[in-house]
């Protein structure tokens, strides 16, 4: 009884944090927190599982050893042990039911509370998406950071507080999935590694047969017959009967003898092999290349000329009445397009409770296909979302009064706040946020036009990645919490600024916690006036933040 009331509370007490499952749990790390303490209350029913079992098996134990010594006792004189009428007695009782009882508590299985609690708990634990989820997220972090699989093995990151590390199944669990995708590259460098901590003498339960089965075939598939014919030798010499392998090793020698015959001539075969070996992923663009270098610190091409023409200053909000006795600290971070961030502008308490608010509602991030304008989850998307009314907290409703007297537009045609947690890799790739001329209906549902203007909280640090770069121009913005940045998005002509394109890096180690609002072009018809031209635009923006001159100190 006493065992079927701590099971009944750990099962109650497992079950109280959930309202709901939660699902692609690798796009959020908030939401993968619920996975730790899920995970500790999984090891404190373990743990009293095996306390059941250790107490059952005194019992058992205190039980054989009184046994133990009344049986030696009665074998060396049993008629005499039996002539004391109590010990033919308690003899008729202990078989008759003493044993009885002991068998049922033999049979008595302690597992029921701890597979009853695991039970309940599954429904709850990611899936294979989110295995694979996480494992893409890391060689998206491998190509993007330019990291060796050996360093990324040994988890030597920068800024990490809880170092950990790859065991060779680890890795040959990463080489899999990306064999799953047609990945041959990461298959090729993630067995590898698994081969070479087994060889350094790692103790593991991953095969050196299955590894080098993998690493041929991947090997073979870019090209490289010469090195996939030496790793088949190797796994032939582990396994001589190897099935597949020595029927690789037939068509790799007839494929072999085929290029002999052909008589290639060496410089051909090398171009040829070099074509075939060569390093790209399927989406790999000019632009990629770009916003890698930018995720890195890399590349950034503004002039010394251009820098000099970078201030800080406080700034009043155009003599906003709130801000001219207390005035808020601003920097450019880039001239063109020009982007501004505001420092010291959301408080941590103000940053929690918009945490608090949106946690619960965070669901995957979606784009809207150009196409048909539905929304829809995409790969180069990785983060959940939550939009915030300024009606339902005092909280939101002051952070929208301030990005409308800090920037000077009118919010009441903007979009909700979106608030967003990125996971495991979180990224989201180079984007505008504002609707092309090809996307006429993107936002016609709102009635507010398109979207002048993007303000963006950065609501937690970030110890490596997560920058906000923009390709065009090679401008990297780096996280830092308790600022934001804006920008715009639509010159005053109302056309579209391409140079605004922009991408979240995929963060290397921490949590990244930011919060954006999008303001719309109804309702800023005298806040910023329509030029006719774009030819008028440069007078105009230097003429709209003419301030700056003004207010430096």
């Amino acid at each position: 009884m006493a065992f079927n009331k701590i099971w009944c509370t750990v099962a109650l007490g497992l079950l109280l944090p959930f309202s709901y499952a939660h699902t692609d749990f690798f796009t959020s790390i908030g939401h993968m927190t619920d996975l730790i303490n899920t995970e500790k209350d999984l090891v404190v029913s373990l743990k009293d599982y095996i306390k059941a079992e250790e107490s059952k098996l005194e019992q058992i134990k205190k039980w054989a050893e009184k046994l133990d010594q009344l049986t030696d006792t009665a074998t060396k004189d049993p008629e005499g042990f039996l002539g004391h009428p109590v010990n033919a007695f308690k003899l008729m009782k202990r078989l008759n039911t003493e044993w009885g009882e002991l068998e049922s508590l033999v049979l008595k299985d302690m597992s029921d509370g701890f597979i009853s609690n695991m039970t309940i708990q599954r429904q709850f634990f990611p899936n294979d998406e989110d295995q694979t989820g996480a494992a893409k997220a890391l060689l998206r972090l491998q190509d993007t950071y330019n990291l060796d699989t050996d360093t990324l093995s040994r988890g030597n990151l920068p800024g990490v507080k809880h170092k950990s590390f790859l065991t060779a199944e680890d890795c040959f669990e990463l080489g899999k999935i990306a064999y799953t995708e047609a990945d041959y590259y990461h298959t090729e460098l993630w067995m590898e590694q698994a081969l070479k901590q087994l060889d350094e003498g790692e103790v593991s339960s991953a095969d050196k047969v299955y590894i080098l089965d993998y690493l041929s075939y991947a090997v073979y598939q870019q090209g490289d017959l010469g090195k996939a014919m030496m790793l088949t030798k190797r796994l032939l010499e582990l396994d001589p009967e190897h099935q597949r392998a020595n029927g690789n090793m037939k068509y790799f020698e007839y494929i072999m003898a085929k290029e002999k015959e052909a008589n290639k001539s060496s410089t051909d075969s090398e171009d040829q092999m070099e074509k075939e070996t060569e390093v790209k992923k399927k989406d790999y663009l000019p632009e990629r290349r770009k916003y890698e270098m930018l995720c890195r610190g890399e590349g950034l091409k503004m002039t010394p000329r251009r820098q000099k023409r970078l201030f800080c200053r406080y700034y009043d909000g155009n003599r906003n009445p709130r801000y001219i006795l207390g005035p808020v600290k601003q920097e450019d971070e880039w001239d063109k397009p020009r982007i501004v961030r505001f420092l010291d502008i959301i408080s941590d308490e103000e940053i929690e409770t918009v945490k608090e608010l949106a946690k619960p509602r965070l669901r995957r991030a979606t784009i809207s296909n150009p196409i048909t304008g539905a929304l829809e989850t995409a790969h180069y998307r990785i983060s959940k979302s939550a939009w915030l009314s300024g009606y339902e907290s005092p909280v939101v409703s002051r952070i929208n009064t301030r990005i409308q007297d800090l920037t000077g537009l009118d919010v009441s045609t903007a979009e909700e706040l979106q608030v967003a947690n990125y996971g495991v890799g979180g990224q989201y790739e180079p984007h505008f946020d504002f609707a092309r001329k090809d996307e006429p209906d993107a936002f016609k549902e709102l009635g507010t036009g398109n979207r002048i203007a993007t303000w963006l909280f950065y609501m937690s640090d970030v110890s490596a990645g997560g920058a906000t770069v923009f390709p065009e121009v090679g401008a990297s913005v780096w996280p830092k919490k308790g600022t934001a940045v804006f920008w715009y998005n639509l010159f005053p002509s109302g056309e579209g600024d391409y140079s605004t394109r922009h991408a979240a890096c995929p963060v290397l180690v921490g949590n990244k916690w930011v919060s954006n609002k999008w303001l719309h072009e109804r309702g800023q018809e005298f806040r910023r006036p329509c030029t006719l031209s774009d030819s008028q635009l440069l007078h105009l923006f230097l003429g709209q933040w003419g301030w700056e001159c003004y207010y430096l100190h």
